[in-house]
């Protein structure tokens, strides 16, 4: 599964500015940057926590993102229908099977 800056940042995509700095921040300081508490491991998560901010936060660079992203959308649903249409149906079905009792009688019936 691939993860947007929006899921770093816990963010829908309409997020206004200040709503993705608060957001940050925010991260920041649940995961203890700038603390002697915060741990090595914990430096990749910020990092990434710092590049979706800084792609997020600029207006331009976030134009791109979205359009970046709604491409891949695109694409993504694009193979997903053409996938599904290539399966198609194998079997025939009838709207409603009759119960075999009733088919048998009709049968006989119809002779």
């Amino acid at each position: 599964m691939n993860y947007t800056y929006y899921d770093y940042l816990d963010l829908a995509p309409g997020a206004s500015a200040a709503r993705i700095e608060a957001a940050y921040i925010g991260l920041l300081e649940r995961y203890g940057y700038g603390t002697s508490e915060a741990g090595q491991d914990m430096s990749g998560l910020v990092r990434m926590l710092h590049t979706a901010y800084e792609v997020l936060s600029n207006p331009e660079t976030r134009l791109r993102y979205d359009a970046t992203l709604s491409q891949e959308a695109a694409m993504a649903d694009a193979e997903l229908k053409a996938s599904l249409d290539q399966q198609g149906c194998t079997t025939r079905r009838r709207v409603q099977d009759p119960p075999a009792a009733r088919r048998n009688k009709l049968t006989v019936v119809a002779a």
